[in-house]
């Protein structure tokens, strides 16, 4: 299955000196090793656009996850977040602002980087030889204005002069090897101190201009969130993300567009931006994941939770009154009208849908571990939300809370098979290497590729490979991968069609400091080849690292918008 979506065929594939030198009947041909993987499939190592890798791969060198589902090439620098360029002063604030915003144990920050590097050139060479997915880096807005304008990035816009020097330090990242620029002007990003991060503070003459830095370097392209995102475009951001991608003459991507039945009319008003990026010499581009991902909450510890309006005031305070004023009535009441009032989260609050989760600490609790909200709550006689509370109270605010999917019904899914043929949705966005503890979106493709060949079957084999291969790695433009097909690199899954899938989501405590993320397990996956030299086996590391650190230019070329 090679990629461009044409019929699977039975034929032998060969590699040398990290290139795919020959595919068909190659019976009679020579080779120091030979991999029987009669009644596999054999496609392009999957391409994952949306990952916050960036620190996690300073020690881990497999981005697992990842990695052990078949992915064989990572985006990071997402968001307007990367760990370059970078003031020695600056380090702790880094440290601290990629916790709150992207969910990294800060730990696991403190103790598993040596953070030695100033320039964004400097980040990318320690990495060079240290990987086992090749792994590419956009250029992030919060580091370019703290490296620039300090701690008052986090206050103001930037002078004329900064502007000068923020589009100097943009150009040298970007000769460096930097894969283009990506920004954040939503208010769920905040720092370590709950102020704004930096990209936020900055103008839109200054967005543009760093975007037009963009347009003079090969193989870059842009990513970026606004408000709108996580709800609906208002038209200044529909202008905006057009904007941005046409005068970089670079396809911009934004994550992520949810799809369902219910709300198709604001799924459709979200590609308005592709629609006038059209009409102005742009291409804008959503990412979509094809798959739930798995994911958790607590009332104890920092996620989504604190984003609702003024929900942070409670949740912010000592575990003794948080617990008091949740078990207010009154507080409760307000706390939930300022939630149902927020567009883009109020969804995060329909607690009838959130599942217990078995590890519950509290006696009290021993007869609600797995169960729905909304079952407990019919036999109580109580509103969910105050039955929430009673649960989590009864564990110390620790109970582990698991919000179940919603829109999973047949009209939802079919809605989504019909975008995912739209030119301008792009399936990921993973946010692997993020929200580690959280969310668990690195295990989409075996996921993904295990309902189209057993489950709801929506798309053909052949086309689901194509939407984890071929289509990501084009928008990036990678040069020669993506595809099996002779003269590209050899970057490519073994997997077994008739089990490929991914097991349940469970805590490990296996980074750095003893912190904790959540995995999956790969089922299916026999080998993962990336440049030809075996990094997985039967689901588990080699310790191989033949990883390319890819450089604009050198590993890219410019994708035209037009």
């Amino acid at each position: 299955v090679d990629g461009t979506g044409a019929p699977s065929r039975t034929a032998d594939v060969a590699f040398r000196d990290g290139r795919i030198a020959a595919i068909g009947d190659l019976g009679d041909a020579e080779a120091s090793e030979v991999v029987d993987v009669t009644g596999r499939i054999v496609a392009p190592g999957f391409v994952d656009p949306h990952t916050h890798y960036d620190a996690q791969l300073n020690w881990d060198s497999s981005a697992t996850p990842s990695s052990n589902h078949g992915v064989t090439s990572v985006i990071g620098g997402n968001c307007g977040f990367t760990l370059a360029p970078l003031r020695e002063s600056d380090a702790d604030y880094t440290r601290k602002m990629m916790a709150q915003v992207e969910g990294m144990p800060l730990v696991a920050l403190e103790n598993g980087i040596d953070w030695s590097w100033t320039t964004f050139g400097e980040f990318l060479d320690q990495l060079d030889g240290r990987v086992a997915v090749n792994a590419g880096f956009l250029v992030g807005h919060c580091a370019l204005r703290r490296f620039v304008i300090g701690p008052e990035s986090t206050g103001r816009e930037s002078t004329p002069d900064e502007l000068q020097e923020l589009k100097v330090a943009l150009t040298e990242a970007l000769e460096a090897g930097g894969l283009g620029f990506s920004t954040s002007l939503s208010s769920t990003h905040n720092d370590g101190d709950g102020e704004p991060v930096p990209s936020r503070f900055s103008s839109t003459e200054e967005v543009l201009a760093l975007c037009e830095v963009v347009s003079h370097h090969e193989g870059t392209s842009l990513e970026a969130i606004v408000q709108g995102c996580l709800g609906e475009f208002s038209y200044d951001e529909i202008e905006l993300l057009a904007t941005m991608s046409a005068k970089a003459a670079r396809p911009l991507n934004w994550n992520v567009l949810s799809i369902s039945a219910d709300r198709e009319a604001r799924a459709r008003h979200q590609l308005k931006p592709s629609e006038r990026a059209r009409e102005i010499g742009g291409r804008v581009v959503a990412l979509s994941m094809p798959v739930f991902s798995d994911n958790n909450m607590s009332f104890l510890t920092f996620c989504a939770l604190w984003l609702l309006p003024g929900w942070r005031d409670v949740l912010d305070r000592p575990v003794p009154e948080r617990i008091k004023m949740l078990k207010d009535t009154e507080v409760r009441d307000k706390m939930m009208a300022e939630a149902l009032g927020s567009s883009t989260l109020a969804g995060l609050v329909n607690f009838e849908r959130y599942m217990i989760g078995p590890d519950v600490l509290s006696e009290a609790n021993a007869d609600v571990r797995g169960r729905m909200i909304a079952e407990i709550a019919e036999e109580r006689g109580q509103d969910p939300f105050t039955v929430l509370i009673d649960v989590v109270a009864n564990d110390d605010l620790k109970t582990v809370l698991w919000p179940q999917p919603s829109a999973d019904t047949a009209e939802d899914w079919e809605l989504r098979r019909e975008f995912w043929e739209h030119p301008d949705i792009l399936l990921g966005g993973s946010d692997a290497g993020a929200h580690l503890d959280r969310m668990l979106g690195a295990s989409y493709p075996t996921k993904f590729l295990g309902d189209c060949l057993r489950g709801r079957k929506l798309v053909p084999l052949e086309r689901a490979v194509q939407l984890l291969t071929d289509e990501p790695a084009s928008l990036f433009g990678l040069r020669e991968r993506g595809r099996v097909a002779e003269g590209y690199h050899a970057d490519v899954v073994v997997f077994n069609p008739e089990t490929i899938s991914a097991g349940p989501a469970y805590v490990s405590f296996d980074l750095p400091g003893n912190s904790k993320r959540l995995l999956a397990t790969a089922v299916g996956i026999d080998h993962v080849y990336v440049n030809g030299v075996e990094t997985i086996t039967d689901g588990k590391p080699t310790g191989a690292t033949p990883g390319v650190v890819f450089r604009s230019g050198r590993d890219t070329k410019s994708v035209v918008t037009t």
